[in-house]
């Protein structure tokens, strides 16, 4: 079984400008009808938030089918800092990342041969996303062409994100291609969509 969660990672928002932002997300969502400003940790898993936001009697209006009455849907929890982020049953490191000025592949997970991090390969990334997350800076050279790249330009696989907001939908049906398409807008932002399990 598990508790299913939908995230959508802002993945271009600065560290200072993440709390605002976040902010009027739920403002929004709550004018909406789509959210209460009640809080519950009821299936609630995030990683650095324990609580969230209880869905409001519009919820149905962001997901993709009608679904019966008796459904309901968990908290939406909010994750204001620097991480990063993972779909699926949540792996640390990425399986592969695409370097912005040569398009150069470095596999760090080399399916279906391995399924762990080759952790030579992953070292220069983590020590990189280390670095971000603390101070919001961080590179990471691609051995391709020799580029010294930030960590958030790298282009990763669509399991893996790095972000300084994201939004946790947890045990909600899936969210329809229109609601994630006003979402993004709303942001002003491109964002990154993971689904999983804990």
């Amino acid at each position: 079984m598990g508790d299913h969660f939908q995230r959508i990672v802002d993945v271009e928002v600065g560290g200072e400008e993440a709390g605002p932002l976040a902010e009027r997300m739920v403002d929004w969502m709550t004018a909406e009808g789509l959210l209460t400003r009640e809080r519950s940790s009821d299936g609630v898993y995030s990683p650095t938030v324990d609580e969230g936001y209880v869905p409001g009697q519009a919820w149905g209006q962001a997901v993709d089918d009608a679904w019966g009455q008796d459904w309901i849907p968990g908290p939406v929890a909010v994750v204001v800092g620097r991480d990063h982020h993972v779909g699926g049953q949540g792996t640390d490191e990425a399986e592969y990342a695409d370097c912005p000025r040569c398009g150069t592949r470095t596999v760090v997970i080399d399916y279906p041969e391995q399924f762990e991090a080759d952790p030579e390969v992953w070292e220069r990334f983590e020590n990189g996303i280390a670095a971000w997350k603390a101070t919001g800076e961080g590179d990471a050279p691609c051995t391709a062409c020799g580029a010294l790249v930030p960590v958030t330009e790298w282009q990763w696989e669509s399991g893996f994100a790095l972000g300084a907001l994201a939004f946790d939908f947890w045990g909600w049906p899936p969210l329809s291609p229109d609601f994630l398409q006003s979402f993004a807008r709303r942001l002003g932002h491109r964002t990154a969509e993971h689904s999983g399990k804990f």
